[in-house]
């Protein structure tokens, strides 16, 4: 694996049977008998209150889309379990050395939906009384190993990675303990976790699948650390510099430096290096990019060269409005038609005009109702029309926030005594899975049974198929066709393109 050293130049070195890059390190190893052969490191700096709030709330908002850094994961299989385990990156490095910094930039580099960012800080142990005297003074070592519940901190690391569900304590600063309430957190695609001690324990180095160092001067350090307990936490200057020199800058030599060996990656100048931050966002998406299995609950309409050719025709730039219309129509026809195969069904037999029993099969439910997301979905109901006599039409409007990127619902109108209907939801197409995921939500709070809803659409991405399918997995999913990617304007690629725009299809 290839790295960035001091001079931005990109080099590898073999270590063991790894590649790894390394700057200079050394020292202490004799103190580490405990932990890894000559390995530690030392705590992250405590820029909050709580150890929590850096996941409060549990999304970060980047230029481009918001990243859930909590929530359940998109990968799973048919036992609603992950289909392979979680890549965890372990960020360490000396307190205030820009550990958070290369965190976040990597999350917003990765552009992944789902991302747990896992502070150190969680897992302080709570100190007893004469402990909190010692941190009242300044005189309790908060940048040793011993501070650390590396028990409980391994446990919930190999449970993430599981794709489990996790309790997480929330460590109070000023009462140097745990607060009552811990918060839940579920396993994702991709596990951050970052800590000063992050590669202190020889289980919890197994665990992790990437290691990262960040190493950052230590005058700059310093000053950071200085500002951070200043102006955030009212320490005096005098106070901070006691306990850096007492305590911070001795475990950094003897506890954190020494691990820079482990490192597959060590990060110079912290978040600045972007050359070495898109190095490690390549490494993980070549990970993330390994095949995932596409859930049970979808059905991709089977692709004969009838469906492939209009795929061609809706497809092309180069295409006239008139044809684009009628091969989009066609298509939707046999979408709906499909989608109707998967409604419940039983036996009924009637008499010919010869006098013979016929063995048929007839709808088996109280009422079949289409709902479309506005605008798009509005283009799907004339084919749910023409081959389902009577249905009923209700319609939802959700557009999404520009300020916060979420989407919001702004209209709705549903038939009365929708509970007890099989509901076929349209939408043209689905790429991220947003708008679907809160219109099936609307659905469930007007007492509609999950099972009940099919969710239509004439081209899905992987990304909001994985989506929908994770957060209501009894939801049917039918489309024409699956696209692999979807760009920075959630367009999906390669997709179907600007055409297909509800007023020219609604126009004709």
């Amino acid at each position: 694996m290839s790295a960035v050293c001091g001079d931005g130049r990109v080099s590898a070195m073999e270590c063991g049977d790894k590649t790894s890059i390394r700057c200079t390190s050394g020292g202490g190893e004799g103190s580490l008998d405990r932990l890894l052969p000559s390995v530690n490191t030392s705590l992250s700096p405590r820029k909050r209150t709580t150890s929590q709030c850096k996941s409060e709330p549990p999304l970060l908002r980047t230029s481009k889309r918001t990243i859930y850094t909590a929530g359940r994961p998109p990968w799973y299989n048919e036992h609603g379990t992950q289909s392979k385990e979680a890549f965890v990156i372990g960020l360490c490095g000396g307190s205030a050395s820009g550990k958070t910094t290369v965190a976040r930039k990597i999350i917003e580099a990765l552009d992944v939906p789902w991302v747990v960012l896992l502070s150190m800080d969680s897992f302080y142990k709570v100190l007893t009384a004469e402990q909190q005297l010692l941190a009242a003074n300044n005189d309790y070592n908060f940048d040793h190993p011993d501070a650390f519940d590396f028990i409980l901190l391994v446990h919930t690391v190999r449970k993430l990675k599981q794709g489990k569900s996790v309790k997480i304590p929330i460590y109070d600063f000023t009462t140097h303990g745990r607060q009552k309430e811990w918060k839940t957190v579920y396993g994702a695609s991709v596990i951050i976790f970052e800590g000063i001690m992050s590669f202190a324990d020889k289980e919890l180095l197994k665990l992790l699948d990437m290691k990262i160092f960040v190493d950052t001067d230590s005058d700059i350090r310093l000053v950071r650390r200085l500002r951070r307990d200043i102006t955030e936490r009212g320490r005096d200057i005098e106070g901070v510099i006691k306990q850096y020199n007492k305590f911070v800058k001795p475990a950094f030599e003897q506890y954190i430096e020494p691990t820079m060996r482990l490192a597959d990656i060590v990060v110079p100048r912290g978040g600045g290096n972007m050359v070495a931050i898109d190095l490690i966002v390549q490494h993980v998406h070549s990970q993330l990019e390994e095949a995932q299995p596409l859930p049970q609950t979808l059905s991709v309409l089977e692709s004969t060269p009838q469906v492939r050719g209009m795929h061609t025709i809706i497809r092309n730039k180069e295409t006239s409005r008139d044809e684009f219309i009628f091969y989009s129509k066609r298509l939707m026809r046999l979408l709906i038609e499909r989608a109707l195969s998967f409604l419940p069904s039983q036996v009924h037999i009637v008499q010919t005009p010869q006098g013979e029993d016929y063995e048929g099969r007839t709808f088996h439910g109280k009422r079949i109702t289409g709902v479309s997301i506005l605008r798009a979905g509005e283009t799907m109901e004339p084919a749910l029309r023409a081959v389902c006599k009577d249905v009923r039409i209700g319609k939802i409007l959700i557009q999404t926030n520009q300020d916060t990127g979420e989407p919001e619902l702004h209209y709705l109108r549903l038939p009365k005594d929708i509970s007890e209907d099989h509901v076929i939801l349209m939408d043209c197409t689905v790429s991220t899975g947003a708008a679907a995921m809160m219109a099936i939500r609307v659905l469930l709070d007007h007492d509609v049974q999950e099972d009940k809803i099919l969710l239509v659409s004439l081209l899905m991405a992987e990304m909001g198929v994985h989506s929908v399918a994770y957060a209501f997995p009894q939801v049917k999913i039918i489309t024409t066709a699956v696209d692999k990617k979807v760009n920075d304007l959630f367009h999906i690629i390669p997709g179907i393109g600007e055409t297909l725009n509800p007023n020219v299809i609604l126009s004709a």
